[in-house]
């Protein structure tokens, strides 16, 4: 087994968190954020990103304005909502916390 394949539970684990960083400074439309995974460890499909955000939306971690589009229909924009940024805001805290901990344990 491959280290990527050995870690792929944890990548999936965080692709929420990256979701709420990538929409945390701006609004964003699916086919934006899938851009933005694509070239690294996060690059995933449709299938899975609409299944999240729409876990996201019930918990109110996101929503989304609908835009018109000079190039089709319109589009869904996503958005941190009040209690998105609170949940990042964990999350980065967790997340820091962990780091802190794995490079103190290696000394």
């Amino acid at each position: 087994m491959t280290i990527t394949e050995k870690l792929a539970p944890i990548r999936k684990g965080l692709l929420e968190f990256v979701i709420l960083r990538i929409i945390d400074t701006e609004r964003l439309y699916v086919a934006d954020m899938l851009k933005r995974l694509s070239s690294t460890e996060f690059a995933t499909q449709e299938g899975t990103l609409y299944p999240l955000l729409s876990k996201m939306r019930r918990e109110d971690l996101v929503d989304y304005e609908w835009q018109e589009s000079g190039s089709g229909p319109p589009r869904k924009y996503y958005k941190l909502t009040a209690n998105g940024q609170v949940a990042l805001a964990e999350l980065q805290g967790y997340w820091d916390t962990l780091n802190h901990t794995i490079r103190t344990l290696g000394h």
